[in-house]
């Protein structure tokens, strides 16, 4: 009976290490072709952007702030789609019983899948910013100028916080919503409609001008992406923007999925 009892204790089921449910999270977000494309379009546009700015602007303009604004573009767009589909890929391609089957806990899945956006969202920047280096060296050496590096490390680190809050808004989107194109639909809404009706606000009512750093998470985020979020008040109004628009919502629908049916 003891050999017996001890080989049961021998065989008990340990808890799978948070470790690997990352390690996992970011190999299921390269398996399908959406994540693929999605993640390999990051070094193809990188580096069509570089090409642009170096054949279309001027040698004055050539600079590394130049390449770094060519290469924002693409990544606001393409970074929240891979936070998005980190979570919703679950629900819309049905493997979310399997999970959550495997992982209980649900709030250990989603931790994991955050940090995996987020090391994706590190790491793509880094192969970004090492792309437009080179584009502005060859560039500058082609132009016949000299290589101009005006974004220091103080500025970078503000474009990766900025990218990497635009991540976190479509990480919330895909909790809240767990549907692929509602949480797309959704972020381009907040990004772009939503963003201009508040500035457009601020523009007809006077009272609102300074209420709008404090309750829209675009103009916060693009005060990073130009290195102007520097003072306590401007740290603070990023706070703000956070708590309404990530913290807030992330929290509710974690709440919701805890208790949503998985099927």
């Amino acid at each position: 009976m003891t050999t017996q009892t001890a080989t049961t204790a021998d065989r008990a089921v340990h808890p799978i290490p948070t470790s690997r449910i990352i390690g996992v999270e970011l190999r299921k977000m390269f398996d399908t072709r959406s994540g693929f494309w999605l993640l390999t379009s990051i070094g193809v546009l990188s580096v069509v952007a570089t090409a642009a700015a170096i054949i279309f602007a001027p040698a004055s303009a050539l600079s590394y702030q130049t390449f770094a604004t060519a290469l924002g573009f693409p990544m606001t767009l393409i970074l929240p789609m891979i936070a998005i589909l980190a979570v919703t890929s679950e629900w819309s391609q049905r493997t979310g019983l399997t999970t959550f089957t495997l992982v209980p806990s649900r709030g250990r899945v989603i931790g994991a899948k955050a940090i995996a956006t987020i090391i994706v969202g590190i790491v793509s920047m880094l192969v970004a910013f090492t792309i437009g280096a080179v584009g502005n060296s060859v560039g500058s050496v082609l132009a016949g100028v000299d290589t101009v590096w005006n974004i220091g490390p103080a500025h970078a680190a503000q474009i990766v916080l900025g990218n990497l809050v635009g991540m976190a808004i479509g990480f919330t989107l895909g909790v809240v919503l767990r549907n692929s194109a509602g949480a797309i639909v959704g972020y381009f809404a907040l990004s772009f409609v939503l963003s201009g009706i508040l500035v457009l606000l601020a523009r007809v009512r006077e009272w609102f001008t300074d209420l709008q750093p404090w309750i829209d998470w675009n103009h916060t985020q693009i005060a990073l992406f130009a290195g102007q979020t520097s003072s306590a008040q401007e740290w603070a109004q990023l706070g703000s923007t956070t708590m309404i628009w990530i913290i807030i919502p992330l929290v509710i629908g974690m709440v919701l999925l805890r208790r949503s049916e998985v099927k």
